[in-house]
């Protein structure tokens, strides 16, 4: 095996492992969230999309490489396979193409693993955010509910104290009220006695108005029935005058 695909190897190795650990389940996503934020992790995420973009560049090309390799020997393993050459040459491309089937494997794993990665390694950082976004948020619930608590029973305190010192002055202040209706009784009898009188006034001057309007109206009557009179003299004369 050449040096290239000694690490390709190396590197799928690893993959495995790191994902293997990343799958522990007694390794909680917070825990993972802390090692993500040691320093070395901060100073490493600055060139972390530019290696992880490298790296899958080089896995693609190595893959095409090794499609076209075995390409290459499948059609030359059929050509010598029918042609029924000699036993040494065609272990020899048997031989090459199982190399380079197992680098096909190896690069075509290692780009699928490297994906799976990145993935698995975003995942457990959103996942453990969600987490402590909701023990937040789960600390404000619990909290708000104390101080919900603690004002409602402040609430309740402090309506017995008002209901201790209103019934001490409840007494009082029922006097006051009756002293005050009776007062207000009185003022309004005063006022009712006042429009009484004010109205009675203003009866009499309705019926003073209505007897001079009914003599004048018997004084009009009277002008029209002499005008009546005079109008009819003056025609009578003016007949006769004409004949």
């Amino acid at each position: 095996m050449t040096f290239q695909w000694t690490a390709v190897a190396a590197f799928l190795y690893g993959e495995i492992g790191v994902i293997l650990v990343l799958c522990l389940p007694f390794i909680s996503p917070l825990r993972w969230q802390k090692i993500f934020m040691i320093p070395l992790w901060s100073k490493m995420a600055v060139f972390w999309n530019k290696m992880f973009l490298t790296i899958i560049v080089l896995l693609i090309v190595l893959f095409l490489d090794a499609v076209r390799e075995v390409r290459k020997y499948s059609a030359v393993h059929v050509n010598e396979k029918a042609a029924n050459v000699n036993t040494n040459a065609f272990d020899h491309i048997q031989m090459k193409l199982f190399r380079s089937q197992r680098n096909l494997y190896l690069s075509g794993f290692s780009l699928f693993l490297w994906l799976v990665l990145r993935r698995t390694v975003t995942l457990l950082t959103q996942l453990a955010k969600g987490m402590a976004s909701h023990a937040a948020l789960e600390t404000q619930v619990n909290d708000a509910t104390e101080a919900a608590k603690k004002y409602m029973a402040e609430n309740e305190r402090l309506q017995e104290a008002l209901s201790e010192k209103g019934s001490s002055k409840k007494k009082e202040s029922a006097e006051a009220t009756d002293e005050k209706l009776k007062k207000e009784v009185e003022h309004l009898k005063a006022e009712l006695q006042t429009t009484s009188d004010a109205l009675h006034k203003a009866n009499n001057e309705v019926t003073a108005v209505k007897k001079q309007s009914e003599g004048l109206k018997r004084e009009y009557d009277h002008l029209m029935k002499e005008y009546e009179r005079l109008q009819s003299s003056l025609n009578e004369a003016e007949d006769k005058k004409d004949q």
